[in-house]
């Protein structure tokens, strides 16, 4: 199988730009190419483009590559405007970016979306050039970007309260290739790899938050986890096909209270309904039509969480839509497995679990096991 090129986020390219515009400004000259560090201490480097300064002020553009993933944000520049202030580092959009209009981002009301790593990235990057010079100064960061405002259309920033332009993301700083067939035939791989060591029960999580989960709340080796992204009832299937007696799944409320509804596929743009089914829920257990307008209003599952926490019907909520979630994986399933599923927020930790509780044991001990190399 053909190794899919990876790509990199538009907050790497801002932090490139951003670390290129120091440089003019420190060296009166014009880089070519800038790296940065990522993340995870991994550096990556592209060419600096659109070069221009006057007097305290110097912008520079990256293009953002999408490698072979399917973003809609391939091919654009991502400009910084970096100025010279007597102290301090800060961070803004300017045309182009979006601005928050709702609560429950990770940016507040009126701030620009340019998300929390992206944000840490780019002052890292201003903050150390600005060392290498010795230079005593902070700096003005400002990222814009040019057709912003048409591009982010065709994102889910207008349901997310987003609006002017894109938003400049990235929890790792690197993009992964995420075309159906490469991600699939990668689960694929994957859990044949894990049956093929041993594994009688597969641990699957859709993405970053899951594989977090499992390493920080459960002691887990990060690797024990197969991560199926949008894509859980493949995984569901693959699991099945290759004859694991049971499969643990983990993830984020924002993918897994949508299987509530039977969606297999947790990608935005097949499918979301995560207000709607809390909202239906919620109705079923009584919930005043304030807190039901409330949830339909939220912009995340934390703030859907919130409200039910107020009206103090979080735990039975979630007990009903685990009960849903359950239904519709047993279903998926077809007698094939087991199955266990533990469903989880950044904020209230825990929100419900099902399935069958000697499933999650033997997962978690297997891959205890597997951690410390017995397995």
């Amino acid at each position: 199988m053909e190794k899919l090129k990876k790509g990199y986020t538009t907050g790497t390219c801002a932090a490139i730009a951003s670390r290129a515009a120091v440089i003019m400004l420190m060296s009166g000259k014009a880089p070519e190419r800038v790296s940065v560090t990522l993340p995870n201490g991994e550096r990556i480097e592209t060419d600096i483009l659109d070069v221009s300064a006057d007097g305290h002020s110097a912008e520079c553009a990256v293009r953002k590559y999408a490698g072979d993933d399917p973003d809609v944000t391939d091919g654009i520049l991502i400009y910084s405007r970096v100025t010279l202030i007597k102290n301090g580092i800060t961070v803004d959009g300017g045309g182009g970016v979006g601005r928050v209009t709702k609560p429950g981002l990770q940016r507040a009301v009126g701030e620009a979306a340019i998300n929390d790593v992206p944000r840490r990235m780019i002052i890292s990057a201003v903050s150390e050039t600005l060392e290498e010079y010795g230079a005593e100064c902070g700096a003005e960061v400002i990222v814009s970007v040019p057709g912003g405002e048409e591009l982010a259309k065709q994102t889910f920033n207008p349901r997310l309260g987003i609006e002017g332009g894109i938003s400049i993301l990235g929890t790792t700083g690197i993009v992964e290739p995420m075309s159906t067939k490469a991600v699939i035939d990668t689960i694929d791989v994957e859990l044949s790899f894990k049956k093929a060591n041993g594994h009688a029960y597969a641990l699957i999580t859709p993405g970053n938050y899951g594989r977090d989960y499992v390493m920080k709340r459960l002691g887990l080796d990060i690797d024990a986890a197969v991560k199926c992204s949008n894509y859980i009832g493949d995984a569901i299937d693959i699991a099945a096909e290759k004859g694991f007696k049971g499969m643990l799944l983990i993830g984020h409320a924002g993918k897994l209270i949508k299987l509530a509804a039977g969606i297999m596929n947790t990608h935005s743009r097949t499918a979301d309904g995560r207000a709607e089914i809390i909202c239906a829920n919620a109705a079923l257990e009584g919930a005043p039509k304030e807190a039901l307008e409330a949830i339909m209003e939220s912009v995340t599952t934390d703030d859907a969480a919130a409200v039910l926490k107020k009206y103090g019907l979080l735990e039975s909520v979630m007990k009903r839509i685990s009960g849903r979630i359950e239904h519709y994986i047993d279903m998926r399933c077809g007698g094939r497995m087991e199955h266990a599923f533990i469903v989880f927020s950044n904020v209230y930790g825990e929100l419900c679990r099902g399935g069958n509780e000697a499933v999650e044991m033997e997962v978690l001990n297997e891959n205890l096991s597997y951690r410390h190399g017995n397995g």
